[in-house]
């Protein structure tokens, strides 16, 4: 043990400790005439030397027909060498073992040996013991705490409860007691009873504790393609509905808006490797091949009864080929879909090509969940553009602003702004905030916000400068009205709000283009209500009023 001496001004009696400056135990080396080093490094050349020696002796007996058994003087005391050296060497592998029993009956004799004596007078920072874990009220059963100590000791596995008790709500109990039980920590706040945790079972979350409350807002009416819809947004960030509904309003004043689906298809990328960039090539080449492709859509689609394969772009670096599918999926997101149908086209391509070694199923040529080109300029999803003509009494009247400021500040900002920060795809002033709040809303995959939210922004003034165009380009939306998180209670009031709850039976797919339609239009909603408020000047205002809490948190 380091002990660092030192001279503290007034040492207080709690941090004073000295250490004990006894005899140590004695240590099977101590025995050794010479150090330890010199010691073995002796026995080791012995050893070698004359094993070296009389195997050399004995090759010349046998090549002379002399009995072995008949031994000179040297080759006596060769033997005795060896033996004497070999047991060294075999109780130097075991001195550690020998050492344990010299040393452990001092320490069983001697509980106090590592007791620090204050007469000694040698300080040693030692660091205070970790305050007690407060004791967290449960109230629970005397079989759930029993259960609960279960988890705690290790002999439940938190994950496995639901199985074994057959009751949802009840494991999540136990589960959330044993969390708070193991941090010290109170989870109080974060609610339990009320939710529907079978819903969730297999399928949305892994071992519960609780559930999230996020307030839900309504913007609107929005008036896209001539029909009214109500936008639900589950935020908590004040002024993010209100001024997309301010953006509604203007759109309804001007006569709507008007969106239009350009693509619809989910991709999957897996990525493969050969031999050599030859035999990649080859892949490449028989699957751009018509015939072929024709092949493997049969192959493709039989994995669902709604995926239908649409194209296979590929791409070759070296050796590995990224292969790029793209499939319609009915109502549902389909990332499941597409993987399925991708691992079945991949084992059928194995009887062609059997040295052809699968990497992964997603090659990140996908690409999910991360900001890419290739989503950007090829589409995945579903690709939108929305436009509306907002006219200039509105702009004034209802953005407070003017048509050449909006014009100027999306040139200068969602444009020449994004362009000097390298931007991909984040060519807008908020996207993402409407994104990210109807998402949540309605069941979607938050993550896929990501490439969700690539959007390109777009003002023009039109009728002579009185009038001012805006568009919103989306080519990467991501959602469904089926599977995942659509299906829980909450999630699906919201789908129902908008008329897209469920599949569409009478046009599959139908319900998930829709949705993406009006993510697009509360998109340009919100962009249009945000630049003007830039414009104007009154964004910091408007967030001092509405995006800080009055409540005072000291008298809580």
């Amino acid at each position: 043990m380091d002990v660092v001496r030192r001279r503290p001004t007034k040492p207080a009696p709690s941090d004073k400790v000295v250490v004990d400056r006894r005899p140590s135990s004695p240590k099977a080396s101590d025995a050794l005439p010479l150090p330890l080093y010199l010691t073995n490094g002796i026995f080791f050349t012995l050893f070698f030397s004359v094993a070296y020696f009389l195997l050399h002796r004995w090759r010349d007996k046998i090549r002379n027909s002399t009995p072995l058994h008949v031994l000179t003087l040297s080759e006596l005391a060769a033997i005795v060498c060896l033996i004497a050296s070999f047991i060294y060497l075999l109780g130097f592998f075991g001195i550690d073992f020998v050492q344990s029993f010299i040393s452990k009956p001092d320490a069983d004799d001697d509980p106090q040996r590592f007791i620090l004596h204050e007469d000694r007078n040698v300080l040693c920072s030692i660091p205070p013991p970790s305050p007690p874990k407060p004791k967290i009220p449960l109230n629970l059963s005397d079989d759930d705490d029993e259960l609960v100590d279960r988890v705690v000791s290790g002999e439940i596995p938190s994950y496995s409860l639901e199985s074994k008790l057959g009751d949802c709500l009840r494991a999540a109990r136990i589960r959330r007691a044993a969390v708070q039980h193991l941090t010290g920590r109170s989870l109080e706040g974060l609610p339990l009873e009320a939710f529907d945790y079978d819903s969730i079972l297999g399928q949305c979350c892994e071992m519960p504790v609780g559930y999230v409350q996020i307030p839900v807002g309504i913007a609107g009416p929005l008036l896209l393609n001539g029909c009214e819809y109500s936008v639900p947004m589950a935020t908590t960030e004040g002024c993010l509905v209100a001024s997309t509904n301010r953006g509604c309003k203007a759109i309804h004043a001007s006569g709507g808006a008007t969106c239009v689906l350009l693509r619809d298809g989910m991709t999957r990328a897996p990525v493969v490797r050969f031999p050599s960039a030859k035999r990649a090539s080859e892949l490449k080449f028989f699957i751009e091949d018509p015939i072929n492709f024709e092949t493997l859509s049969v192959v493709f689609n039989r994995s669902s009864r709604f995926a239908r394969l649409q194209s296979i772009k590929s791409a070759i670096a070296g050796k590995n080929l990224y292969l790029r599918f793209t499939c319609s999926t009915g109502d549902a997101m389909g990332m499941n879909m597409v993987s399925k149908g991708v691992q079945n086209v991949l084992e059928f391509l194995q009887n062609d090509f059997p040295d052809m070694d699968v990497i992964g199923i997603s090659g990140n040529y996908c690409s999910d969940k991360k900001p890419a080109a290739v989503n950007w300029i090829e589409g995945r999803g579903k690709s939108v553009v929305c436009e509306a003509t907002i006219s200039g009494d509105v702009v004034s009247k209802v953005l407070k602003t003017t048509v050449s400021g909006l014009v100027e500040l999306n040139m200068l900002k969602n444009l020449t702004g994004s362009a000097m920060a390298g931007a991909l795809g984040g060519f807008n002033a908020h996207a993402a905030n409407i994104v990210s709040a109807i998402f949540i809303a309605t069941g979607q995959d938050p993550a896929q916000n990501i490439e969700s939210s690539h959007c390109i922004t777009m003002m023009e003034a039109v009728n002579d400068g009185k009038d001012i165009h805006i568009s919103v380009t989306m080519p990467s939306i991501e959602v469904g009205t089926v599977g995942g998180g659509t299906q829980l209670a909450s999630q699906s009031a919201c789908l129902n709000l908008l008329g897209v709850k469920g599949a569409n039976k009478e046009s599959p797919g139908a319900n998930a283009q829709l949705l993406g339609l009006v993510v697009a239009g509360a998109v340009l909603a919100g962009e249009l209500s945000l630049m003007s408020a830039i414009s104007a000047g009154q964004l910091v205002k408007s967030h001092m009023k509405y995006n800080r809490s009055q409540k005072n948190f000291a008298k809580n």
